[in-house]
């Protein structure tokens, strides 16, 4: 083991857990460490091949936290210099060298040429339905917009060519589409896809779908849905437009629709909170890279930890569980 700097030696005499120390501790308890391990493990540099390479679980661990906290690769690296808690949860050291950026740049370099970003998705689930969080009996399907810039001030002169525009309301939006699948118990994500901002949301619903479901929610925006897959057995739960709601007429028969498309979106409402925990709690406001691979990468990434953060009160508690039956 590496000697403990001073400055390790202070934050480990410290008391007082600041809200960061808390959510990586948490994250500790719930990640499936040696699942992720084995998945990355057979494309890693091996010693003995050039420079040593920083340990596997160090770099692992640091890219979940450059994603939780929304980090660019300098400032990842001036984090692990700066910030205690990320060291100790790197289980890096100031007494031994820090992964500088450009490292930090080639492990997601790495992820992303293998195309790993989908089978960290796929472990994390596999290990939340070992758990019983996922049932897969029911999927809510929606879609969000991420906002690329829109600026033609830079090298090449002109926006990114793989994101588009798309009128929202009475708003333009440019950028590009995260589709996503929810599993209609737990509300924790199955599926994800990407296209540009134009792409409607109808035309990804066939891939979506993990065919063991039973029903089907969406908002009005999926209508058609139900040719574009050949599942006769499906019920589908698809959400009227308000304004076909507003022109029947008062009565029974509109208190009934509406009570309807009540039930329904109070079902579909679960749809949202991964939106929500990409964007406010991983600070995904604009796409991070050019181009939509990339960027597909990142946010089936986000995804995956979304479903980590959701599902982790559950996940402590089962853990508590099994230590004190091992105890």
């Amino acid at each position: 083991m590496a000697q403990m700097s001073f400055s390790d030696a202070e934050y480990a005499g410290k008391r007082k857990k600041t809200r960061r120390e808390v959510f990586l501790e948490e994250m500790e308890l719930v990640v499936p460490w040696k699942a992720l391990l084995d998945l990355i493990e057979p494309h890693y540099p091996q010693a003995g091949r050039g420079r040593r390479p920083y340990p596997l679980e160090s770099m692992l661990r640091v890219h979940l936290m450059q994603n939780w906290f929304a980090l660019s690769d300098p400032a990842m690296e001036e984090a692990l210099y700066e910030i205690a808690s990320l060291r100790a949860f790197a289980r890096l050291s100031l007494g031994e060298p820090i992964p500088d950026e450009t490292t930090i740049l080639n492990f997601r370099h790495l992820l992303e040429a293998n195309e790993l970003a989908s089978d960290i998705l796929e472990a994390v689930n596999k290990h939340l339905a070992h758990k019983g969080l996922l049932l897969k009996r029911g999927s809510i399907v929606d879609a969000t917009i991420i906002a690329a810039p829109s600026s033609t001030k830079n090298a090449e002169g002109e926006r990114d060519p793989e994101m588009h525009q798309t009128k929202k309301g009475n708003q333009w939006h440019f950028g590009m589409k995260a589709h996503i699948a929810v599993d209609a118990d737990s509300g924790l994500v199955h599926t994800v896809t990407t296209t540009a901002a134009n792409e409607a949301d109808v035309e990804q619903i066939a891939d979506l779908l993990h065919g063991k479901e039973e029903q089907v929610w969406a908002d009005s925006g999926y209508r058609g849905a139900q040719a574009r897959v050949d599942r006769d057995e499906l019920k589908w739960h698809i959400a009227a437009r308000p304004s076909d709601i507003a022109k029947l007429p008062e009565g029974r028969r509109k208190a009934a629709a509406k009570r309807r498309e009540h039930r329904k979106a109070s079902v579909r409402a679960k749809v949202e909170h991964p939106f929500r925990v990409i964007k406010r709690q991983f600070g995904l406001v604009k796409v991070r890279f050019r181009g939509l691979a990339k960027n597909t990468a990142h946010v089936v990434t986000l995804f995956a930890l979304s479903n980590l953060w959701m599902a982790r009160r559950r996940l402590m508690v089962m853990g508590a569980a099994v230590r004190l039956r091992t105890a």
